[in-house]
């Protein structure tokens, strides 16, 4: 646990009850950690539940009906866990559900319509999640909404402009969506496109003064985006930028 108060870190009181790699951490309405997935030598379909409080891990009373790495999850408006994509040995167009109140999970009437991972997955404010480029063995340009309201996918007016996986993907101040970095599959992209959820299409925006993917973007309280490493074909990256 880090403490910005001391700028210290401590070990939690106990460990994950599995290793795991490239798996996610949701933070839940109730203030624990969902820990879903990941990968430690096969694919994992375990899930469990970080309690800040007691400092404890405890597994979720059931698994992932599917397998994932490399996926997204998000905490919709209902307290539900939306799961997309990964992959398994195979690139995954599956999603599903969790549900802290009975620590199930259960998949979505239908899948995406581009199986994927390494994408990103965005809560806008009308509740809908934009789910934006990723990997399938190319770089994608697609992306799609999910409604869960009516669980099922739709594309957006228009796809990136372009392909990218490992990039990030930042919610603004004024509701758009900020795609950054990432890679075309073979080389690192320093171009940047806003979505309009409105018009439910991306335009341009001015590019990153270092390319990079794998990076971290983190949005501010005075509504800028810092974006911190990463790597090129430089190697791993010590260089920061505010957008």
């Amino acid at each position: 646990m880090y403490d910005p108060a001391t700028g210290m870190f401590t070990p939690t009181t106990s460990s994950m009850s599995t290793a795991r790699q490239n798996h996610t951490a949701t933070l839940l309405s109730d203030g624990t950690v969902l820990i879903a997935g990941g990968y430690n030598g096969g694919y994992l379909y375990s899930a469990e539940v970080y309690d800040p409080v007691a400092g404890t891990f405890a597994p979720t009373g059931f698994s992932m009906s599917t397998t994932h790495q490399n996926h997204t999850a998000i905490l919709l408006s209902d307290g539900t866990v939306f799961i997309a994509g990964g992959y398994n040995g195979a690139y995954l167009a599956s999603a599903e559900l969790y549900n802290p109140a009975t620590g199930t999970f259960s998949p979505t009437t239908s899948g995406m319509s581009a199986a994927r991972q390494n994408h990103t997955a965005t809560m806008l404010g009308d509740g809908t999640v934009l789910i934006a480029g990723g990997f399938n063995g190319a770089s994608l340009v697609i992306a799609e909404l999910y409604n869960p309201a009516m669980k099922t996918f739709s594309f957006t007016n228009g796809n990136m402009s372009t392909g990218r996986t490992s990039h990030t993907a930042t919610l603004l101040s004024d509701g758009t969506v900020l795609s950054a970095g990432g890679t075309d599959g073979s080389s690192s992209l320093s171009s940047a496109e806003p979505y309009d959820p409105g018009a439910k299409t991306f335009t341009s925006a001015g590019s990153l003064n270092t390319a990079r993917q794998n990076h971290a973007a983190t949005l501010l309280n005075n509504g800028t985006v810092l974006i911190t490493g990463g790597r090129n074909s430089s190697g791993a990256l010590v260089a920061a930028e505010l957008y």
